[in-house]
């Protein structure tokens, strides 16, 4: 991991994060990326300040593969408090609204979730981070702006209640990306009966990564102190585990490093793959033609 002129590391890899609660995504980043004195770094999609978990940051060549992780589907544990709607749909918001709370059942409760399993649509809270004309929605929210979002179709892969008591549920959530766990849960109090918002808030699985291989901030930070945080780093082409590997000639690589497709023998016929030199060296990113050669889409250095 070389040294730059500029004073940060030429440093490549994955740092699987346990974002702690109460500290921002960005915030958090910056940390990571001083301790390792990295030269280049980005997280894979931001968590809420309330929100704990996985975090997945990139360091180095690996910032090239982040929005393949931004794009995967996402884990979560949620806390619901039924009976209380908030400003923001989580627990930091101020209170905008209380209605009883229906006896609840098992049964009661698994017809609610059904209804929101697989497809639906959900219209963005105006406390995210998406635009409108420019601006931050969460930020016009603050100004008291609310502006017209439109619905957008997200995945729900996997919803089941954990645990509950007469107002609140425990759930565990596997969905696609772009979906809002706040936006889910209101929806959810909404069906039972009542209102509800986020109280609590876990990222446990983002792409191929769970929970069993996050680290925290106080490890790396003991880590730095013992000169082995570099242990802590995952390798770039763990993003993509699962999909199909393909291994290239010396003169194949040659070729496709200045961005030309080719014929790869027992190559697959169509869709993404991993690029790999003749020495198993990753190198980043290729998709099949529909005329079956290899072309580069997203190639990386430092494997």
């Amino acid at each position: 991991m070389a040294r730059n002129s500029r004073g940060g590391r030429d440093v490549h890899g994955v740092v699987l994060l346990d974002k702690p609660r109460e500290l921002g995504s960005n915030q958090v980043l910056q940390m990571v990326k001083r301790l390792f004195r990295a030269r280049k770094a980005g997280h894979t999609g931001s968590l809420d300040r309330l929100a704990s978990g996985l975090l997945p940051i990139c360091l180095g060549e690996a910032t090239k593969l982040s929005g393949f992780l931004l794009n995967a589907d996402k884990r979560y544990r949620a806390g619901v408090r039924l009976g209380i709607r908030t400003e923001t749909g989580d627990a930091e918001g101020a209170v905008i609204d209380t209605r009883p709370v229906p006896p609840l059942s098992e049964r009661t409760i698994e017809v609610a979730l059904a209804r929101f399993r697989g497809p639906i649509e959900q219209i963005p809270p105006m406390h995210s981070a998406l635009k409108h004309q420019g601006q931050r929605l969460y930020k016009l929210a603050h100004q008291g702006i609310t502006v017209e979002r439109k619905p957008r179709e997200v995945v729900i892969h996997r919803l089941v209640c954990t645990r509950w008591d007469p107002e609140r549920l425990e759930l565990d959530i596997e969905c696609s990306k772009g979906t809002y766990v706040r936006t889910l849960s209101e929806d959810i109090g909404e069906a039972l009966g009542t209102t509800a918002h986020v109280d609590e808030l876990r990222r446990v699985g983002s792409g191929p990564f769970g929970e069993e291989e996050m680290v925290s901030l106080r490890a790396l930070e003991e880590a730095e102190e013992s000169a082995s945080l570099d242990r802590h780093l995952t390798p770039m082409e763990a993003v993509l585990s699962g999909w199909p590997a393909v291994s290239l000639s010396r003169d194949t690589s040659w070729y496709l490093r200045r961005g030309q497709p080719v014929r790869v023998p027992h190559a697959p016929t169509s869709g993404w793959v991993r690029l790999h030199a003749d020495d198993e060296r990753f190198m980043g990113v290729g998709e099949v033609l529909d005329d079956g050669r290899v072309a580069p889409r997203r190639l990386v250095g430092g494997g």
